[in-house]
């Protein structure tokens, strides 16, 4: 039995990373390891960011992204999408990289849109972190401060992925039909993480 993604809560700086996310995306030789992607992201300053810890930081949770699109959406990533549909690839990759922002995707927002409850109170946060940390001790672990940080960003990039609007209501996704097609045909069910988009006729 697949063993469940671990909590890896490491998206306290930033937001999306859209402009820094294609620019590091196009430095990426394909068979290539990440970790040399991101050493050339750092010497070429991929990042506007002037400490080297900060840079360093950053790149990192970029490239742990980037690493979960396949080499197709990658390229469609950077040679066929709109600023929308990089905006949801984005959003598609934090979704993969970090378990608790799927979860929240699919058991918060995705629920909400569904009953018709459009507005996202900050609350939704704690109420699901709460929920989780009871069995995971290492979100547990926590500090109080970690998780407000980490409930800002999470808004923060939802805001940027287009999921929410600037007054916390969540918004129907756009989807061009060529991205749309090419979740369907990799794993349809990712099309849940993004609210009202139809998928087999739900």
């Amino acid at each position: 039995m697949k063993r469940p993604q671990e909590y890896r809560m490491s998206f306290t700086t930033g937001g999306l990373f859209l402009n820094e996310s294609v620019a590091v995306a196009r430095l990426h030789v394909d068979g290539e390891a990440w970790e040399q992607t991101m050493l050339r992201a750092m010497e070429q300053s991929a990042t506007s960011l002037p400490k080297a810890a900060s840079n360093r930081r950053t790149l990192r949770e970029i490239t742990n992204r980037l690493r979960t699109l396949t080499s197709e959406e990658r390229h469609f990533l950077l040679s066929e999408a709109d600023r929308t549909d990089q905006q949801a690839l984005l959003w598609l990759t934090t979704c993969r990289a970090y378990r608790f922002v799927r979860e929240f995707a699919l058991e918060v927002i995705r629920e909400r849109h569904l009953s018709y409850q459009f507005d996202l109170p900050l609350e939704s946060f704690d109420i699901l972190f709460e929920a989780k940390a009871e069995w995971d001790e290492n979100l547990a672990k926590l500090s109080t401060s970690t998780r407000k940080k980490l409930r800002q960003v999470l808004f923060r990039m939802m805001r940027e992925a287009g999921i929410i609007t600037s007054e916390n209501r969540i918004q129907t996704a756009i989807l061009s039909p060529r991205l749309k097609a090419m979740l369907e045909d990799q794993n349809p069910g990712e099309l849940a993480l993004f609210p009202g988009i139809v998928m087999d006729g739900v």
